[in-house]
Order: C-alpha cells, then sequence, then structure tokens
C-alpha cells in the first residue's frame, strides 16, 4: 500500500451509500467530474477521512516521446484492478467495483443480492443470478410488458424482506459490446416504493429450452438467494434471517427458459393469477 500512496495523488472524493463509505483519489482533479456518472443510486458526498474501501485511479498523461506509453491505472486499496490504454474501460471497471463495494460492506438493514427486480400488482418479481444468465434480456421484456423497473444487477432487501429500488440503467450485451439503456427507453415506470416479494424465480437462459417451471421449496428458494448474496459470508447472523424473511410464504419456480420475449408474459400472468387466489381465499 505504501508503494501506492507515493504515486502523487492530488484529488478525491468520498462518499456514502447504503451505510457504505467509500474513497476515490487521483493524480487529475479533472476526471472526477466524470465519476458522479457511475456512482450508484442514493450515493451522497461525504467528508469521511476513513472509508470502509478506497480506489485510487491514476491517468496516464500525454507521452513526449514516440513509441512511448502512459497507461490509465485502477487500484483497490495495494491491488491493482485495471491497466489500459483507455479511460474509458477504467470507468467501465470503476463502475462495477463500485456496485460490488457498496453491496458488500452496505450495513444491516441493506442486503444485496444479485438478482433482477421488477414489480407487478404490488410485489416484486426477484430473479437471482450472476452474469451472463441474461436478467437483464428478461427484465427488458418484463417492463415492455408493463412491469415496474427495480433493478437489472441488484435486488436491495430490508429487514422485513422488502425489496427496494435500485434503478441503474440496463447493461444490454449486442454485438458491438454491452450498452447502458435507461429505463425510460423501455418505456417503465421506475419502482419508487420498496414491495414484498411476490414470486422468486430462478431462471436462466438456453436456446431452445421449454418453459417447465417447478416449484421449490423455502429451503430451496433460500439457498438460491444466499449463493447470489454479495456479503453473505461476512456475517450470516445479518443475511440469513434477511433471507428468510424474504422467502416465507412467496412463491419460487426453477425453470431453464427459452426467448424472453415469449416467456415473460407468462410470468406476469402465473403473478396475476397467484394474487387472484389470494383474494378468494
Amino acid at each position: 500500500m505504501a508503494k501506492v500512496d507515493r504515486l502523487g495523488w492530488t484529488a478525491g472524493l468520498s462518499f456514502n451509500a447504503y451505510g457504505a463509505s467509500v474513497g476515490i483519489r487521483t493524480n487529475d482533479a479533472a476526471i472526477l467530474e466524470r465519476v458522479p456518472e457511475i456512482m450508484p443510486p442514493e450515493w451522497e458526498r461525504a467528508e469521511a477521512p476513513v472509508v470502509d474501501s478506497l480506489f485510487s485511479l491514476w491517468v496516464g498523461k500525454s507521452a513526449s516521446r514516440q513509441g512511448r506509453r502512459h497507461y490509465h491505472l485502477l487500484y483497490s486499496g495495494a491491488a491493482r484492478l485495471t491497466r489500459t490504454l483507455d479511460i474509458d474501460e477504467v470507468f467501465h471497471d470503476l463502475e462495477n467495483y463500485l456496485l460490488l463495494t457498496v453491496a458488500y460492506w452496505a450495513k444491516e438493514d441493506h442486503l444485496f443480492v444479485h438478482a433482477g427486480v421488477v414489480g407487478w400488482q404490488g410485489q416484486a418479481i426477484l430473479i437471482p443470478g450472476r452474469s451472463h444468465t441474461g436478467k437483464t434480456t428478461l427484465v427488458s421484456e418484463l417492463i415492455k410488458a408493463g412491469a415496474m423497473y427495480f433493478s437489472d444487477e441488484m435486488a436491495v432487501l430490508d429487514p422485513a424482506g422488502r425489496v427496494h429500488p435500485y434503478p441503474i440503467p440496463l447493461s444490454v450485451r449486442e454485438d458491438n459490446g454491452t450498452c447502458k439503456y435507461s429505463p425510460d427507453e423501455f418505456g417503465a415506470t421506475i419502482g419508487e416504493e420498496p414491495l414484498p416479494v411476490g414470486l422468486i424465480l430462478v431462471t436462466e437462459y438456453q436456446e431452445g429450452a421449454r418453459w417447465q417451471p417447478r416449484r421449490l421449496t423455502p429451503a430451496r428458494a433460500m439457498m438460491a438467494l444466499l449463493d447470489n448474496t454479495v456479503a453473505a459470508r461476512k456475517d450470516p447472523k445479518v443475511s440469513l434471517p434477511i433471507l428468510g424473511q424474504t422467502v416465507d410464504g412467496v412463491a419460487a419456480l426453477k425453470t431453464r427458459r427459452g426467448e424472453a420475449a415469449n416467456v415473460a408474459p407468462k410470468i406476469l400472468r402465473f403473478m396475476s393469477a397467484q394474487d387472484m387466489n389470494a383474494k378468494t381465499t
């Protein structure tokens, strides 16, 4: 860490989000103007001298001699995360690490689970899964079908098992790479208040797969959430009660799926049928 500290940092900022405190320092004050674009929701500037996690962003200057390269570097503590000539790549990586860092250091009233989340008829549909499982594609089709957007990346749970909005832009993988889209571009309404979970859907895309959902027990549903909980091992005394509260009395399904556009209406019909059954019993 001492070696990184000696590089010559001239500017920085610290912020709080969900109880986590994070610092970012750099050798180029102007670059800080871009940082708010990649901040997590509900972040606030802070003046904390001590933070949970510190990132260091070294901006390489233009080479004075031909053939000499000045790399941009990103560190977390003493660990180098990124070395590249592309400043946009640095910010892409920093955005991802900020998301995970806040999720890990969030305080006890917020538990982060890798999941897509939408709201439907007053309840949340929670789709746990890491990258490359098709969360964003399914979330985008659900909001096109009228569901309310909460997140395509993180479910933020409170001790009552409710899901809070985490409305970051949707990261859609396309032929030319990953592109970010505002929920507005899908015609989405963005959730503003926490919702109770009405369905936990454990699914991933497989070409040609049939929609054949089977019910999961609460224990298996909880394990699916636990497997995707960012800070599961940091403090199980906190995470396990929240996850237990989340799955209590909640429908849970597991299946592979085909195209999201074909599946999304079936999911919403299932939720509507669940709601009607609840009202008649």
